[in-house]
């Protein structure tokens, strides 16, 4: 277990390794003109795969509004991806490229247009080194040495096999028609509801489509020898499909593990309302590697175990009560694929939220208490290395602690507004306001301060922006305690709970040192661990 943890933090700090930026971080990572003129309106996206030669050819029509005049738009696809050629009402047009960024050169782009152009590509995709952290395709075989296929690209960027306008803040509105041709013997899974199945000699072309906003990392293929089961969820908006994707081999285990994914969206629509995506269904698919969030089609790993691929990552006993990626990576189809931040920096909306709501899974069918227990548990993962929130429009996430130090904080947030009920409407309500939304950190920290009543400016900057834990130091002197914040930023003054005697009792630390007087003398005294702050007794 000491050598899986030790694993696990070398992966979530990954994005923690400082960087030196460039134009093409630039280029990725901001609103450019070239890029801010238009509206995405919707993909259709044809992939044809050859399994063997491990190359995709494929062409990508973009539906788009005209906000403004302009005649350049920034398209992106990575090498050794190749664009072939770019079409607009039959006329080809003609681009310069930068590294990743492509700038077609357009004419008579007036603003309120409704416009289209296709752009045709080939190559042979990276392969995915270490998959989901880092991106391209998994290139596998099952045990009856079938083809076993998927891809994984948040990090790196859709635009690794796919051309697009590869950036959080604008998605499709009205979503992605996607057809993946293969030959034939093997299923190809992608997002949304499957459409058409259409074979032509020795292929066949698998259309999904997607109603809802998407964003781009989430739209993913999977291929494989794969059965099909499913069941009917009657849910908060009516009957939800719920289909699964496995293994020929693996079916009467999924069978099994996977009637966990009706207690996920029980448990998940209760904390955070309906599921988003009614329209496209809900799926896992079994892939070669770990699982990710893909909307609508979470993509499945963990080996048909408990826990983290077996391993409880809180060390309490809990984290072995459920599946770590069907119960994780479905929370991200509310915190990800629902809300999703504009700016990668603010990833934590997505980790954070996502990691909390492991915990909320627990308290739904297990209690406070185990809820309480794991999330604490999990902090011996945080490392405060780097804050959270990374460096705005270079593509730069902050560090690892995004996900269980932003499990904590929601934790300790839940303590301040001490009402549960307020808590879940709180939640609830941003799933409802953001609706298939892209948001800021910024407007997330204002809308919960707004909803809880609390002003919590300083408490985001202090948990978000610093790598400080603050630190409550106290004195004990008969019946009088004192009590002081240190490592705090300005004016941080958050109440904390201190178990006195054995009974709680609310305690009010700022920068300079306070006392509050009790009835008796002290036995023992401890700040409630509920709380992610540091303690120490100070004797003199």
């Amino acid at each position: 277990m000491k050598n899986f943890l030790s694993l696990l933090l070398l992966f979530i700090s990954i994005t923690a390794i400082s960087q030196t930026f460039t134009r093409q971080d630039s280029l990725r990572g901001s609103i450019t003109p070239e890029r801010a003129w238009w509206d995405l309106n919707h993909y259709n996206l044809n992939v044809d795969v050859d399994l063997d030669t491990k190359t995709i050819r494929g062409n990508n029509t973009i539906s788009y509004t005209v906000l403004s005049e302009s005649n350049s738009m920034q398209i992106d696809l990575q090498p050794p991806m190749k664009i072939e050629k770019i079409l607009q009402d039959g006329k080809e047009l003609s681009y310069t490229s930068e590294g990743n960024a492509h700038f077609i050169q357009l004419q008579n782009q007036q603003k309120g247009d409704k416009n289209k152009l296709s752009i045709y590509f080939s190559g042979k995709p990276p392969t995915a080194r270490n998959a989901p952290w880092d991106g391209g395709f998994t290139w596998s075989r099952d045990s009856n040495g079938k083809h076993f296929i998927a891809t994984s690209n948040q990090g790196v960027g859709a635009s690794i096999w796919w051309p697009n306008k590869d950036h959080y803040y604008d998605e499709p509105e009205n979503g992605i028609d996607f057809s993946i041709t293969i030959p034939n013997g093997l299923i190809a899974v992608a997002n949304g509801r499957l459409v058409l199945e259409e074979t032509k000699e020795d292929k066949t072309t698998w259309t999904w489509k997607v109603v809802n906003p998407i964003n781009n990392y989430a739209v993913n293929i999977n291929i494989g020898d794969y059965v099909h089961f499913g069941e009917k969820y009657e849910g908060e908006n009516g009957t939800l499909d719920m289909d699964y994707y496995v293994l020929r081999e693996n079916e009467s285990k999924a069978k099994i593990q996977f009637k966990q994914a009706t207690k996920m969206m029980e448990a998940f629509e209760h904390w955070f309302g309906p599921y988003p995506f009614y329209e496209d269904s809900f799926k896992l698919v079994e892939v070669p590697y770990l699982g990710m969030e893909h909307q609508s089609s979470v993509t499945y790993g963990n080996k048909y175990k408990n826990g983290y691929l077996g391993n409880d990552l809180s060390g309490t006993g809990w984290g072995l009560k459920f599946d770590f990626i069907i119960i994780h990576e479905a929370g991200h189809e509310w915190f990800a694929n629902n809300i999703t931040h504009i700016d990668v920096a603010d990833m934590w909306i997505h980790e954070g939220f996502t990691a909390y709501s492991e915990n909320l899974y627990l308290n739904y069918h297990y209690g406070k208490k185990a809820s309480s227990e794991y999330v604490i548990g999990t902090r011996r993962t945080i490392q405060n290395d780097q804050p959270i929130i990374g460096t705005y429009n270079v593509n730069q996430e902050g560090s690892g602690d995004m996900y269980y130090k932003g499990a904590n904080i929601l934790h300790t947030l839940r303590q301040l507004i001490e009402d549960d009920e307020k808590w879940r409407e709180i939640l609830r309500v941003l799933n409802k306001d953001f609706y298939h939304q892209t948001i800021s950190s910024k407007q997330l920290e204002d809308y919960i301060s707004e909803k809880s009543g609390i002003d919590l400016t300083e408490f985001w900057n202090q948990y978000l922006r610093t790598i400080e834990i603050p630190k409550v130091e106290y004195k004990i002197s008969e019946n009088k305690l004192t009590f002081r914040y240190v490592n705090i930023v300005e004016k941080f003054d958050m109440p904390v709970i201190a178990i006195i005697n054995g009974k709680e009792e609310w305690i009010f630390p700022t920068s300079e040192w306070k006392t509050k007087e009790f009835s008796e003398a002290f036995k023992s005294v401890e700040i409630k661990k509920d709380f992610y702050v540091d303690s120490k007794l100070i004797t003199e």
